[in-house]
């Protein structure tokens, strides 16, 4: 008999180790990196529904034409405005400055932002909010835009800014209405199609 159960015992460890680690789905670390977050039941916004059936966010294929150096031209003397959100919310921001740069030989413009709110946060106080539309905005990515951070420790010596817009996630009430998030600013549009980054969110 006791032979019997530790040769289970041994079976048993045998079966647990050669079980591997389920693995995240994406093409780049970025999109590993999003999609456990999302998996994680801690940490996602899914809803408990979409987040049972969570098999990956959906992304455009990585595409090198949307990394791009910009220029940062910093705004002075910018005040401190309420942001407008899909709540009652209203987070405090100021234009951090505005950034020009060329994707298929066309010059385009974004501005972009600095939370007043998490400016005392050690852990975020050193990104930087890109909120934008584009022409995609509403068909193959959500209507509302896309945002993406930037380190204001990324920023070069001669004042350009690595973008990657690879590396764009949306709001989190694209996922659940119960969450609050900015409202891309009607300037932020970009006349042309970005097709890179998240798509919209299909349940």
């Amino acid at each position: 008999m006791k032979k019997i159960i530790l040769l289970l015992t041994i079976i048993s460890i045998l079966s647990c180790n050669s079980r591997k680690k389920p693995t995240i789905i994406g093409e780049t670390e970025y999109q590993q990196k999003q999609n456990a977050i999302f998996k994680d039941g801690s940490k996602s916004p899914l809803k408990k529904n979409d987040l049972r059936d969570f098999s990956g966010l959906d992304f455009f294929p990585v595409d090198s034409t949307y990394i791009v150096k910009a220029k940062l031209v910093k705004t002075e003397n910018a005040k401190i405005f309420e942001m407008p959100t899909t709540t009652y919310r209203k987070p405090l921001y100021k234009e951090y400055g505005i950034l020009y740069f060329t994707i298929q030989e066309k010059e385009l413009e974004l501005t972009i932002y600095q939370s007043q709110d998490e400016a005392e946060d050690e852990k975020y106080k050193d990104v930087l909010f890109l909120p934008f539309t584009d022409s995609t905005s509403g068909i193959e990515s959500y209507g509302g835009g896309r945002y993406m951070d930037i380190l204001t420790s990324n920023e070069q010596k001669d004042g350009t800014v690595l973008l990657n817009f690879n590396n764009t996630y949306n709001p989190y009430c694209t996922y659940n209405e119960n969450i609050s998030c900015p409202l891309t600013p009607r300037k932020n549009h970009l006349d042309i199609a970005i097709n890179a980054g998240i798509k919209d969110f299909k349940k």
